[in-house]
This record gives C-alpha cells, sequence and structure tokens, in this order.
C-alpha cells in the first residue's frame, strides 16, 4: 500500500524571475558575441566561440527551466513523479516551480479500451450528472465531491425487488493511495459505491411483517440506520483508494413496479385493520362506561338479555361507516 509523504517544491515568482534572467543573459551573450566578434575591416560576422557556447548552454537552461512552472488551488495537490518514481506530493497552493522531468500526465488514467468505453457509456447515460473536471499534471482535486448513484432494482432481506438509489460525499485524503493503489480511483469509487448499496440492501428488509413486533431494522423505517451501515461499508472499501466518505444518503426507495401494487394494497388492508381494531377498542370501552354509569346511578335496570340487546345497537352505532337511523320505541320498554 502506498502511502503519501510531503515533497516541497520551489516559490514559482523567484524561478519565473530567475528563468527571464537566464533569457536575457542569453540573448546579451548571442549580441555580445557577435559584436566582438566581428572584424571592422572584412566586416565579417563571426562570432567569440565562447560566449557564443556560453549563450547556448544559457538558453538551454532558461528553455529547461520554463516547464517547470505549475500552479495549485486551494484543495488540490500535485503527485510528483520522477522517471517512474514517486518523489512526494506537493499541496502548497499558488505559482509553483518543480522538477520540469516530472510526470505531467493525468491521475486517473485508465488502462484499456474497456475501461474508457465503460466510462463513456457512465457519461452518456447520466448526463445531469456534474462530473468532476480532469487535471492533468497529476494533479488531484481534494475537495469533497458528490456521487449521485443510478437507481438500482435488489432483492431485500425476504427476497422482495426493491428500487434503491443513495449519494455519496467522498473527497480524497491519500493522494499516493488514489494515483498508485487503484487503476482510477473516480471508476473505483462508482463501482465499489454501487456494490456496497447492493450488499446493504439485500442485508435489510424493506418494511417490518405481520408477526414482528418493530425491533427490527428496516430500509423504510430506519433510513437513518441504514445509512450509517452503508457509510460504513463504503468507507472500509474505499480505504485502498485514499478516499474518506463524509456523508452516504438514501436518496430513493421503493418496491418494483412489478409488486408495488400488491404491497399498495397489502399496505392498505394493514392499515384498515389497524384503523378498525382502534374503533372496535373504543367502542367497546364506550359501551362498558354506558352500561355502568347506567347501573350506578340507576337510571334504568336492564336485564341480561337487555344488555346483549343494548350492546349490539350501540356496536352498530359506534363501528358502522354508514350514518344510523335509530328507530324510537313509543310504547314499552318490552313492546
Amino acid at each position: 500500500m502506498s502511502v503519501e509523504r510531503a515533497a516541497r517544491t520551489a516559490n514559482g515568482w523567484i524561478m519565473l524571475l530567475f528563468d527571464i534572467v537566464l533569457y536575457v543573459a542569453a540573448t546579451a551573450l548571442f549580441i555580445v558575441s557577435f559584436v566582438e566578434g566581428t572584424n571592422t575591416e572584412t566586416e565579417a560576422a563571426q562570432p567569440v566561440w565562447w560566449m557564443f557556447i556560453t549563450a547556448c548552454v544559457v538558453l538551454a537552461a532558461a528553455i529547461l527551466v520554463s516547464p517547470g512552472f505549475f500552479t495549485l488551488q486551494p484543495n488540490e495537490a500535485r503527485v510528483l513523479i520522477l522517471f517512474g518514481a514517486y518523489k512526494g506530493t506537493s499541496r502548497e497552493t499558488g505559482f509553483r516551480w518543480g522538477n520540469p522531468f516530472f510526470a505531467n500526465g493525468r491521475a486517473t488514467a485508465s488502462s484499456g479500451t474497456a475501461a474508457a468505453e465503460q466510462i463513456a457509456a457512465m457519461a452518456k447515460k447520466d448526463k445531469s450528472q456534474n462530473k468532476p473536471r480532469t487535471l492533468g499534471r497529476y494533479k488531484v482535486s481534494l475537495r469533497a465531491r458528490t456521487l449521485n448513484g443510478d437507481r438500482l432494482k435488489v432483492n431485500d432481506k425476504r427476497g422482495n425487488p426493491v428500487e434503491i438509489a443513495a449519494v455519496v460525499v467522498w473527497r480524497v485524503e491519500d493522494t499516493a493511495q488514489a494515483v498508485f493503489d487503484v487503476d482510477d480511483y473516480e471508476q473505483y469509487v462508482s463501482m465499489q459505491s454501487e456494490t456496497a448499496l447492493r450488499h446493504v440492501a439485500t442485508a435489510y428488509a424493506y418494511d417490518h411483517s405481520e408477526d414482528e413486533e418493530g425491533t427490527e431494522i428496516t430500509l423504510r423505517s430506519n433510513v437513518i440506520d441504514v445509512s450509517q451501515a452503508l457509510k460504513v461499508e463504503l468507507e472500509e472499501r474505499l480505504s485502498k483508494a485514499g478516499v474518506v466518505v463524509n456523508e452516504a444518503r438514501l436518496t430513493h426507495l421503493a418496491y418494483a413496479p412489478e409488486i408495488a401494487q400488491a404491497m399498495l394494497r397489502r399496505q392498505q388492508a394493514e392499515a384498515i385493520i389497524a384503523a378498525r381494531r382502534k374503533i372496535v377498542v373504543g367502542a367497546v370501552s364506550m359501551v362498558e362506561m354506558a352500561l355502568r354509569q347506567l347501573s350506578e346511578k340507576n337510571v334504568v335496570t336492564l336485564d341480561e338479555e337487555r344488555k346483549a340487546a343494548m350492546t349490539s345497537n350501540l356496536l352498530v352505532v359506534l363501528c358502522g361507516e354508514a350514518e344510523v337511523h335509530p328507530v324510537v320505541n313509543a310504547g314499552t320498554l318490552y313492546q
């Protein structure tokens, strides 16, 4: 496993001044070599060779110094690679200068045409998603990035097909691991995020079943717990690429279309049963209260048969969905 180490680079403005001096000195030596070497009698333009050779050397040094200039914005770093050897990472922002022989390639260069075609297909599939800009000269962005994952169809713990999607906020922590330990850390984050989301979705049920007491963690009822589990798994997977996960949240969760209607009817039935159960419990308590108060206050004395009839009538009134129209008895109690 690669480990990032700091590397110092020179101040770009000082080196720019030095480079300008070299260009000016080379130009002056060229001019002086021809002026001093010109024969005044024959007007032959023959330079002073030691000055001419010195001017060529100074010019070559100035040209060699020029490609070493680069700039780093805040939360950017450059991985310094010299002839295939890792020399460190520069995180000093501003106008800097380094060895002109440092590699100037891309930090996320995928090998092979298959990987390139896969990235192109993903970009074409999700044109609305903002892709991080590509940085040259082995520059790595240290800013937080957002990966808005596609909707995935997976089976939950009970085998029910569900649609799930998540958003992941991540950033590069170790540039050496990101560049050297994986082929393309951006593609690696995308693939591992999808894999982790699939694994987490299969570890939990979508919702509580009828015979459960509600203590089990489910995808619908415990979104925060599931998101935390997703973040922990992502941190374990992405640590190999030097990536830190700041946040992981579920953005979409639903049953798959083929079972959505059946599950909706099931939820509606469960809601109706729960409402009916509450209505019956309330109606029974109200009937009990009515009979008890009638008996305690000696309003009327009812035998068991009349109590049963009154209980039936009250339950019909209290539990019925339609409005009840009572029939008034104008005779005696037993007619």
